[in-house]
């Protein structure tokens, strides 16, 4: 009776992927928003900047609460000590200590790249899940650094998505992000991402490296390395306030 049950299980599989049915798109970009995705986040990081003749570290501390609150440190170096940034929903100030003076940036502003990285504002605001923004297909089977990868095209659904279009490469074990390409609506290829240094923390699978790499200019682009991550920690109210900046 079990070996009937698993022959029939196999020929279900089997039959679906005849059919050209294949993975469930949704269903793989759900289990991706569950490891990458928590209700309050604090993570402390560094940004190596690689420039044309040298390389640049920037550490910071980050708070956030789903995907309408944060609030980011910067630790060091010393020129970049002190700097705040606060995200409520849409919005987003940035403090800076050597002026004594709080911004609020808009529009085209939060295209600009973060401290010289191939970081934009848009992308550090960018914390909704993936299943809220897009429309998923698989388009096929990779193998990326040795792991087996489905490919998945996504397509924006919603009209404020920082950019139309994604590629994205997923783990078909671990489900977690390998590889991504983010394209405008024009078509034209903007940034690429590469994850690695995959870990499981408190339960998920996590990439503490993401490598960004603005296709609009030449480089190695910026590392993203996680130094330390607490998923799901109480955070208090005050952190997400306007007053939080310049304390």
């Amino acid at each position: 009776m079990k070996y009937l049950l698993i022959n029939t299980l196999l020929l279900a599989v089997l039959t679906g992927y005849a059919q050209g049915q294949g993975p469930d798109a949704a269903g793989i970009l759900a289990k991706v928003d569950q490891n990458m995705i928590a209700k309050t986040q604090i993570v402390e990081s560094q940004m190596v900047i690689h420039g044309r003749r040298n390389d640049r570290t920037v550490s910071s501390k980050g708070y956030s609460e789903g995907t309408g609150k944060s609030f980011t440190e910067y630790l060091s170096p010393e020129r970049e000590k002190g700097t705040k940034m606060l995200k409520l929903d849409d919005k987003l100030w940035i403090y800076s200590p050597s002026s004594d003076r709080t911004i609020q940036l808009s529009g085209h502003m939060l295209r600009q790249s973060v401290m010289g990285s191939d970081l934009s504002y848009e992308d550090m605001m960018e914390e909704r899940k993936l299943t809220e923004m897009y429309a998923a297909k698989v388009t096929g089977e990779e193998t990326v650094e040795g792991r087996k990868a489905w490919v998945l095209d996504l397509k924006a659904r919603v009209p404020d998505a920082t950019y139309d279009r994604r590629k994205l490469w997923v783990d078909q074990e671990r489900f977690v992000p390998l590889q991504e390409e983010l394209y405008a609506k024009s078509g034209q290829l903007l940034k690429k991402t590469l994850m690695s240094d995959v870990a499981k923390i408190e339960g998920r699978w996590y990439p503490k490296k993401i490598n960004y790499r603005d296709m609009l200019k030449d480089g190695k682009g910026t590392d993203f390395i996680v130094l330390s991550i607490d998923f799901n920690p109480n955070i208090p109210d005050y952190i997400f306030s306007k007053a939080s900046l310049k304390k």
